[in-house]
């Protein structure tokens, strides 16, 4: 017998999603454990598998729709399912059998239905929404797929013919050209100029929509310094190898500064908080979000109790999360909590910005490029290899001098890495 496909349950505080993608067609076999459908929540896309073999009957939810915890989005039937091509080759010779139109006095309209069922057997789910969306009419429009199957390009064009301006009315006996209302400006498309339309990912409309809600609610300030790395680099450079050989890990930057921020924590602990209401939050513990860069947006996933760990375990974390978020691997667990963030623009060679806070946080830090610059020391000039660190803070929460005074502490334990393995 039938069984509905129903949305999973998405995880702690998460009640909807968006369907991303139907990975399976109507009328294909599916078997027991096979992807059917990808949805997108607001932290994570994941996939839904079938229950059970069979055929793909019906698809309730198309791409782009939002779903519910619980709802129906799909039907899966018994049987061995169809390939579409052969379903459109019997579709067609159905057609080629059925006999001629009735008389037009009492057959107009029943054909007119008949075509439009027709013209929506020939488009998918998203599709047949888009259609709607517009007002096109499936049954007017000669499909350029296979087996004469309606494409979304093939809606979009007509979308854009439907938006050209109108030609001026000529003019009428008395002269005056007959007067009407302006048209909507043409897309660009239209004018020969190409566009490309793409629906944004549930995660990249959350990050919109929740940096917003920061810039909105905080009172954010970004306060700048820089740090001389050539302690740092100097320690790796001798100590890399020995380090990977005996951890496996890779010595690299992040493990510093997530210690020097655990240390500068410790010793400001309003930066490690949460307002709640007319309650400031401390955060007795350490939880360090490390911002990673996937094909859909920035994702923050956390390192746990980063007080507790080495320089190794941090490392090897950090590693293991990145490599799950550009496999779309994170689990909400993951991404869930995290009292501080660290954020390195200087991968891509950023030499200096402003970081937006992670909400409910209420301070972030921003690594950058590394560059070498001249800088005085002792009275001299030399070349040294430099950051420019950045730090936004909740100005509600967090004074001037606190913010400009843990910066400083970082700086001091990046340049001083025997206090940082002291302190850290």
């Amino acid at each position: 017998m039938p069984a509905d496909i129903h949305v999973p349950e998405l995880g702690e505080s998460v009640t909807d999603a968006t369907v991303g993608r139907w990975l399976k067609k109507e009328g294909e076999a599916v078997k027991a454990g096979e992807p059917l459908v990808e949805l997108e929540t607001d932290k994570i896309n994941f996939e839904v598998e079938a229950e059970q073999d069979g055929v793909l009957q019906k698809i309730a939810k198309g791409e782009g729709e939002t779903v519910n915890v619980g709802e129906v989005i799909g039907t899966i039937a018994e049987g061995d399912g169809a390939q579409p091509a052969a379903e459109e080759e019997t579709a067609e010779a159905q057609e080629r059998e059925e006999p001629e139109a009735a008389p037009a006095e009492i057959g107009e309209a029943t054909n007119g239905h008949r075509e439009a069922e027709e013209g929506a057997r020939r488009a998918s789910p998203a599709v047949r929404k888009l259609a709607r969306e517009y007002g096109v009419d499936l049954s007017e429009i000669e499909g350029s797929g296979s087996g004469g199957r309606i494409t979304r390009e093939d809606v979009e064009r007509v979308i854009r013919e439907q938006a050209r301006p109108a030609p001026e009315e000529a003019p009428q006996a008395d002269g005056h050209a007959e007067t009407a209302p302006a048209p909507r400006p043409a897309p660009a498309a239209a004018e020969g100029r190409p566009e490309e339309r793409v629906r944004l990912s549930r995660r990249r409309l959350t990050i919109a929509q929740r940096l917003v809600q920061s810039q909105h609610e905080a009172a954010m300030l970004t306060t700048f310094n820089e740090v001389d790395m050539s302690a740092v680099m100097e320690l790796r450079r001798r100590r890399r190898e020995s380090f990977q050989e005996r951890t496996g890990a890779r010595l690299g930057f992040m493990s510093f500064f997530t210690k020097a921020s655990v240390a500068a924590l410790k010793a400001f602990p309003q930066v490690n908080a949460e307002l709640d209401g007319n309650e400031l939050v401390l955060k007795k513990y350490y939880d360090i979000g490390v911002a990673v860069s996937t094909d859909e947006g920035l994702v923050v996933p956390v390192v746990r109790d980063a007080d507790r760990k080495n320089f190794a375990e941090i490392e090897q974390e950090i590693a293991e999360l990145a490599t799950k978020a550009r496999e779309g691997r994170l689990t909400l667990e993951d991404l869930r909590g995290g009292t501080f963030t660290i954020t390195n623009g200087g991968i891509f060679g950023s030499l200096m910005s402003t970081p937006i806070l992670t909400t409910p946080q209420v301070a972030i830090l921003g690594m950058h490029k590394i560059q070498e610059r001249p800088v005085v020391v002792d009275g001299e000039v030399v070349v040294r290899p430099m950051m420019y660190l950045a730090l936004s803070y909740d100005h509600r929460v967090i004074d001037g001098a606190e913010a400009v005074s843990f910066l400083v502490r970082i700086k001091e334990l990046i340049e001083d890495p025997e206090a940082l393995l002291l302190e850290g």
